[in-house]
């Protein structure tokens, strides 16, 4: 991929098909699905490929533990579908791991056991491993620095790890590959419209200042927690604010020495005080503790952590560990947005009840402006689809068969 070419090409092989604004996952994954069912795609990001939210995750391919206790399992089924395309469209990048969750009382290994057995049962054949349980010795055999006091066994089972960055770039690489432009440091600056109707992008190169235009048929914002000032773009003049799509939510991620968890194993820790789970996670030699799910009102590129939170993450490891991590253990810091899905709604105010599913969102304006939010890396391939799906519906563009990229190699591969 030559920056310089794909520049080259984005400047003068106007009018595509499709323009994705945004180069995260939700972004490289449409311009990935409409290039490889023969679109003429572009895709332009503002900073690099998944420099933001997409780069800063916990680096689990996961089907969604938590979501089977909420009787979610439609949900669960499909992520665990997308987690077993994406390990094995990119071996290189995503490989299956074994988490251990220790239990302290009499009732939690035979609770978590029998949830986790469903979760394999909705894998089906692409199950990762075999749910195991594990008697007290066998849990400090596998994690050699789990706290002893009140252990009382546990559960094992298995789910994805990846490198969120290297696979963005590989979905990138893949794009190209297939016929998409697909070029960094390229921001949109402003939506074309044209007796309504949406009919490019106006970009502007970051390196050089220069502007120019981006005919398409149809565009779609891709921009995680940014969505909503793109879709401020697309507001006719005069026009009520629309409502906000987007409630952004901060997710911390601390990392530390190897020697708080020593092992090849990934700690799972079921329930913090504030109901969420933990991750303790190996990860190039470290260990990565995390995550938060915080609030936010404002919108940073370059987040930090507020020390609530680090002390949070910091506490609730250190139940389940034998040695308390302190502020000092920590090497590294990364900080995502989150672009959790408010109830969508319309130009006018009203509530869309159609919302392809509870993790994410596909939303058509009246000018033919497609915005996607939400979701995870799981299931990006999925959320593509549903993205083309919209675009078929709304006529934006001719319907072309989907399924192309459920066995489609990455780059790399």
């Amino acid at each position: 991929m030559n920056r310089a070419e794909q520049l080259d090409r984005l400047r003068t092989e106007t009018p595509w098909d499709l323009a994705v604004i945004g180069g995260g996952a939700t972004g490289l994954g449409v311009a990935l699905d409409a290039a490889a069912r023969g679109f003429k795609v572009a895709l332009i990001e503002a900073t690099d490929f998944a420099q933001g939210t997409s780069s800063r995750s916990t680096k689990l391919v996961h089907g969604g533990v938590r979501y089977l206790a909420q009787g979610d399992v439609a949900l669960v089924r499909e992520a665990l579908r997308e987690r077993g395309a994406l390990l094995a469209n990119a071996p290189h990048l995503a490989q299956p791991i074994a988490f251990v969750m220790p239990g302290y009382s009499w009732w939690e290994r035979g609770f978590y056991g029998a949830g986790l057995k469903a979760y394999d049962a909705l894998a089906g054949r692409r199950g990762l491993g075999d749910t195991q349980m594990l008697s007290t010795a066998q849990v400090k055999a596998l994690l050699p620095t789990v706290r002893a006091q009140g252990l009382s066994g546990g559960v094992k089972y298995w789910d994805g790890q990846f490198d969120d960055a290297r696979l963005a770039v590989a979905i990138a690489r893949t794009a190209a590959a297939r016929g998409a432009c697909v070029v960094n440091h390229v921001k949109c600056v402003a939506l074309r419209r044209e007796g309504g109707k949406l009919q490019g992008i106006v970009a502007e190169d970051a390196e050089t200042g220069e502007r120019f235009e981006i005919g398409a048929a149809c565009v779609v914002n891709a921009t995680g927690v940014w969505v909503d000032a793109v879709r401020d773009m697309d507001a006719e003049p005069g026009a009520r604010k629309r409502p906000p799509m987007v409630s952004p939510s901060q997710g911390v991620h601390l990392v530390v020495d190897r020697s708080f968890l020593p092992t090849d194993h990934a700690l799972l820790i079921p329930k913090t005080d504030d109901g969420r789970v933990l991750f303790a996670v190996p990860w190039l030699g470290k260990t990565v503790l995390g995550t938060t799910d915080t609030p936010r009102d404002d919108v940073a590129a370059e987040p930090s952590p507020f020390k609530e939170e680090v002390e949070f993450i910091l506490r609730e490891a250190g139940k389940y560990l034998s040695k308390q991590p302190m502020r000092a253990d920590v090497l590294s810091v990364w900080v995502g947005l989150r672009p959790l899905v408010r109830p969508p709604q319309d130009e006018d105010g009203r509530t869309q009840t159609k919302s392809i599913s509870r993790e994410h969102t596909v939303l058509v304006d009246r000018s033919g402006l497609v915005t996607v939010t939400g979701g995870k890396w799981t299931t990006y391939r999925a959320m593509a689809e549903d993205v083309l799906a919209n675009c078929f519906e709304h006529r934006l563009l001719p319907a072309r068969p989907a399924g192309v990229t459920e066995r489609l190699k990455l780059a790399g591969a």
